[in-house]
């Protein structure tokens, strides 16, 4: 039976994040209503007796910004990421995707926040910085390397003035490599922690039928540890992402794609400097190697599903990938592909599609998700005499459940719900103990 743990009278946001702590004793979450923008407030929930703790607040709050949203807690340290929209926001340059940045907040110091990636819109750019906004910032296992989505202001700009569509989303992935980022001073300019760049190539105008792409999102760190390449090595580090390809007839398809990420991201590579140019995004770093793994335009209903809105998984041993597509009826179903590609498994086959993100267990042996306006779990690695069999862990409510999310220890689901008060409806956070799976 699930127990509410949030009753005030505001929304407890978890979208999709990792939100507990390292030792499953707090949640994270966002307190936004109608979007990031006029979100004032970071918080944290106790998991034992549901006292609340503010991380951080901006204040003011206005409607254009700065904006506060999307918690991502580290799983080693005290630290819990999340957008930031720049200081400089104003009702003539608002909060947009491309005027955010990273930053990180810890209990105890609500006023102090740490900006994690720097960034720099004056040129000549500096290397390590981005020139756009960072979001849904996802800690590796080990709590030292930062993955995110990222647009960038530079050709936002360019964009805005010839209509040409150049502001293409790419994702990147930062860490410490050696001192904080320094630049130079300016109203939508910050120095960083880390050390960030932008992995993924894409191109406004894929060619038919290649593995070109417009687009690269919803990404995901590969394995607690990385994945043992069909080559032989083992890399300890990728992300799994969606590409927006051009099949064969011109129709614009997701697949789903995989960058290996080398240990030094400060080393240039072949497709342009690092810190980008005056009229071209920056250059993925020397060694990164971008592939596609899905190849879909033959099945009945082609490409990953875009709805509902889901990110790429992967299993903790790194050896299968998650995410969402159509079956052969039509209905959203999980399945799977190796970092190495290969052929998709079908993990799922229920009459209701599934309607959220899906979530491995810790153990790597389940997937969690929402169907039906319940929440699920179905076994999911291969081989098991589990795989594929289904089991709602709730019942359906007039409201049903949002965002599920796993504890560390797997012993735990956390979800949001909207419930009815006398002064509104709120976006509360439930807790689910996960039954014996035996």
């Amino acid at each position: 039976m699930p127990r509410q743990l949030t009753h005030d009278a505001r929304n407890h946001v978890l979208d999709n994040n990792d939100n507990f702590s390292s030792d499953d004793r707090w949640i994270a979450y966002d307190e936004r209503t109608d979007g990031v923008a006029e979100c004032a407030t970071i918080g944290r929930v106790n998991t034992e007796t549901g006292a609340i703790e503010t991380l951080h607040r901006e204040s003011p709050a206005h409607p254009w910004g700065p904006g506060v949203g999307a918690t991502y807690y580290n799983p080693v340290e005290e630290c819990v990421a999340f957008i930031r929209g720049l200081t400089s926001a104003s009702a003539e340059r608002p909060y947009e995707m491309w005027r955010r940045t990273g930053v990180c907040a810890r209990a105890g110091a609500p006023s102090v926040i740490w900006f994690l990636d720097a960034r720099d819109v004056i040129p000549p750019f500096t290397p390590g910085a981005l020139r756009g906004g960072t979001h849904r910032h996802e800690w590796s296992a080990d709590g030292t390397w930062i993955g995110f989505t990222y647009n960038d202001a530079v050709m936002a700009e360019i964009e805005r003035r010839t209509g040409d569509k150049v502001n293409l989303r790419t994702i990147g992935v930062a860490a410490r490599l050696g001192p904080p980022v320094k630049v130079r001073p300016g109203p939508e300019n910050n120095d960083g922690e880390l050390f960030a760049a932008v992995v993924a190539r894409v191109t406004p105008h894929p060619r038919p039928g290649s593995d070109e792409i417009s687009r690269a999102f919803e990404d995901a760190w590969v394995g607690s540890r990385g994945y043992h390449r069909a080559d032989g090595p083992w890399q300890t580090r990728a992300r799994a992402f969606l590409g927006t390809v051009r099949a064969a007839d011109g129709t614009e398809i997701a697949e789903v794609f995989i960058v290996d990420i080398p240990d030094r991201i400060d080393v240039p590579g072949t497709y342009g400097p690092l810190e980008g140019t005056e009229s071209a995004l920056p250059g993925p770093p020397a060694t990164t190697a971008q592939r596609r793994l899905t190849f879909t335009a033959g099945r009945k209903y082609p490409g990953v599903a875009l709805e509902p809105r889901h990110w790429v998984r992967s299993s903790p041993d790194g050896t299968h990938i998650a995410f969402l597509a159509r079956d052969d009826n039509g209905v959203v179903q999980a399945h799977l592909v190796s970092p190495n590609g290969g052929l998709i498994q079908q993990v799922t086959r229920a009459k209701d599609p599934i309607e959220s993100c899906v979530r491995w267990s810790p153990d790597g042996e389940y997937l969690l998700y929402i169907s039906a306006g319940v929440v699920t779990i179905c076994g999911a690695k291969p081989g098991s005499a589990k795989f594929g069999q289904e089991r709602a862990l709730t019942t359906p409510e007039a409201h049903p459940p949002l965002s599920p999310v796993w504890s560390r220890d797997g012993r735990t689901i956390a979800f949001n719900r909207r419930v009815m008060a006398a002064d509104g409806e709120w976006l509360q956070i439930f807790l689910l103990a996960v039954p014996d799976l035996a």
